[in-house]
């Protein structure tokens, strides 16, 4: 407790008021020490303070103005060692609240001053260092001094970023880009810095750069036609043909992404400061370790790499491929698809058939895996004249078809060995490609490989019967199927084809008949040498007209010499006639005799050929129609 001081003077101190007994210089003396101690501060401005207290919620800080100000404590989490004396910066908020209390902040000094720092670097092409907080869509988010700035994925790095995460929480150096005031928004580039150090490397790479050299790169970037190799500043393409010496269809099948290899420059554009790099080049050609032994007969089995319309490529060894040609798939002389064979990626087994190592040229066969059917020992005896097969329909030609009996063994149907009845102009009328279609073997040439075949030949020739049935002077219903000015094609019962001319279309009314109509028809003329059946329609109501036809027909006996007797009259007459003289009954008895017999036989043959309708028999050729009765 302060003593009392007894004397004194209490009264000398109100006469002279407050701070009356200070002189000049005491006075000036006394405001100097006042103002060392006490600052003029502004709002929103950052400053330094003394640490003069901690205390579990707040740190008390004295900026040198009339009262000591307070800061939470958490914001000095990065402080983990602050102690009673440190400076430290702040930002006045506030110089007076409403409890006369001075209001600081050490998070707003420092975000105030990492814009000041960061409009700096900007201004000054400066570097400054954040930490990555967190991936964002096509970047990252990096934090500096509590500022926060965009890092676009583009500008991590001078390579292709697949993985943004592995960065987070990493700190790193950048440089800001841009600045957008309004929204506050920092983009800043750590690609630029690389680039920087990157362009010394680039130049030195580029000065020094010759063919044939060999440098060690990472795989950049992965693209159908290649990859992009860094070759340390400058990017080199490896072209997907000089990756390996083998085919492969892509180049992830032998490399993978940021890939440390070895290559070889194979070309160097300087205008446009392009590398074209090689990989398989550094290794041996194949060609050149393919065995001693291999050459024509050899058996190697390989991997079909592709398919073209004309052969497939097979993969003996890696980088060593061989033709095998559509022709060397299959003995058949008829050539067809190769995926018909094989398809790409299959196994398959072959035999070189040349091979020229110099041009590196190799063309293999299958078909000479088996044993060629034209050389088989029984091949004489199975496909011999007269020996029935069954085979498919390869291919269609104007004067014929083609069909294979086996593999390899083909032979021809003439167009004119279809039918014993219809005359066919072209053999899709009755068939087409890949129809199975039953043949008779009428020719074999095994020196040039030919084979004759024929379908009508597989049945009877109907026209020994049609001669019996068809015989001039008999009346048939006909169907007209097709007209010209030459005349009309008829068609006739059992499938059969004949001919009227135009005379012969007449009808007894006076009119023509046209397409389509049925109506009787006489026989007129008959050949079965030439298949020729003449009919007419007019000749069934005149009689007249019908026997000037058969006189004058081609076929009809020649007239017999005047005053003469034909052949055949005087062989009858021999017959009937007695020894003294004509009986006339006898003349009648034998000419109903030989009507008779013609009547019988003619029956019998339409009775045969009505059976073989009936049993579903074709008459000629492969065409079911031709069993048809019209």
């Amino acid at each position: 407790m302060a003593e009392l001081v007894d004397d004194f003077d209490w009264d000398n101190v109100g006469a002279s008021g407050f701070g009356g007994n200070y002189n000049s210089e005491q006075r000036a003396e006394l405001e100097k020490l006042y103002g060392d101690t006490l600052t003029t501060v502004q709002e929103e401005e950052v400053i330094k303070g003394t640490v003069v207290g901690i205390t579990d919620r707040d740190v008390i800080l004295n900026i040198g103005f009339k009262s000591d100000g307070l800061v939470p404590l958490s914001e000095f989490r990065d402080l983990p060692e602050l102690k009673v004396g440190d400076e430290v910066d702040v930002f006045i908020e506030d110089q007076e609240d409403a409890n006369g209390q001075l209001i600081l902040s050490r998070k707003k000094a420092k975000i105030k001053q990492a814009w000041n720092a960061i409009y700096s670097a900007l201004e000054n092409d400066t570097v400054l260092e954040g930490v990555v907080k967190r991936r964002t869509k096509g970047g990252l988010i990096m934090e500096m001094d509590g500022v926060e700035a965009f890092l676009p994925g583009s500008q991590i790095d001078v390579k292709p970023i697949r993985d943004f995460d592995i960065y987070v929480g990493r700190r790193m150096e950048v440089k800001v880009v841009k600045i957008n005031a309004a929204f506050d928004n920092v983009v800043v580039s750590h690609k630029v810095l690389i680039e920087k150090d990157l362009e010394q490397q680039r130049e030195a790479i580029l000065n020094n750069l010759e063919k044939g050299q060999i440098l060690e790169g990472n795989i950049k970037n992965m693209t159908n036609f290649g990859v992009f190799i860094d070759l340390g500043g400058v990017d080199g393409l490896l072209h997907i043909t000089d990756i390996s010496w083998g085919r492969i269809a892509h180049p992830s099948e032998a490399l993978q992404l940021d890939q440390k290899l070895n290559v070889v420059v194979l070309d160097f554009d300087e205008a446009k400061k392009r590398i074209s790099l090689g990989l398989k080049q550094l290794t041996p050609h194949p060609w050149d370790s393919l065995p001693a032994d291999l050459g024509p007969g050899s058996r190697v089995q390989g991997r079909i790499v592709n398919v073209a319309d004309y052969g497939a490529f097979m993969e003996v060894v890696p980088g060593v491929e061989g033709l095998i040609h559509v022709s060397e798939m299959s003995w058949s002389q008829h050539l067809r698809n190769p995926q018909d064979f094989i398809k790409q990626g299959d196994i398959v087994e072959a035999v070189v058939l040349t091979l020229d190592r110099e041009e590196r040229k190799m063309s293999l066969g299958i078909k000479q895996l088996t044993e060629d059917p034209w050389t088989r020992g029984d091949f004489a005896e199975k496909f011999a004249v007269g020996t029935k097969h069954s085979g498919t329909v390869r291919n269609l030609t104007n004067f014929g078809l083609f069909v294979e009996l086996e593999e390899g063994v083909d032979g021809l149907v003439h167009v004119s060995d279809l039918s014993w009845t219809k005359k066919i102009k072209h053999p899709s009328e009755v068939v087409k490609v890949g129809d199975k279609l039953d043949v008779v073997v009428l020719e074999l040439d095994m020196p040039a490989r030919r084979l004759a075949l024929g379908v009508k030949q597989l049945e009877e020739n109907p026209w020994d019967t049609f001669q019996t049935v068809f015989t001039p002077g008999s009346v048939h219903k006909a169907t007209i199927t097709e007209k010209s000015d030459r005349g009309a094609v008829l068609e006739l019962p059992y499938g059969i084809e004949g001919f009227a001319y135009p005379k012969g279309l007449v009808k007894e009314d006076g009119t023509t008949a046209e397409n389509g109509e049925q109506l009787d028809f006489r026989v007129t003329e008959f050949s079965k040498d030439d298949r020729r059946i003449v009919l007419s329609h007019t000749a069934v109501y005149n009689k007249e007209d019908e026997s000037n036809k058969s006189s004058n027909s081609k076929f009809a006996k020649k007239a017999p010499a005047a005053g003469g007797a034909t052949q055949g009259e005087g062989k009858l007459s021999d017959l009937k006639k007695p020894a003294d003289k004509n009986t006339l009954g006898d003349l009648d008895a034998l000419s109903a005799l030989r009507d008779q017999m013609a009547t019988t036989e003619r029956q019998t043959a339409e009775d045969r050929l009505k059976n073989r309708v009936e049993n579903q028999v074709p008459l000629a050729g492969p065409s079911p129609d031709n069993a048809d009765i019209a």
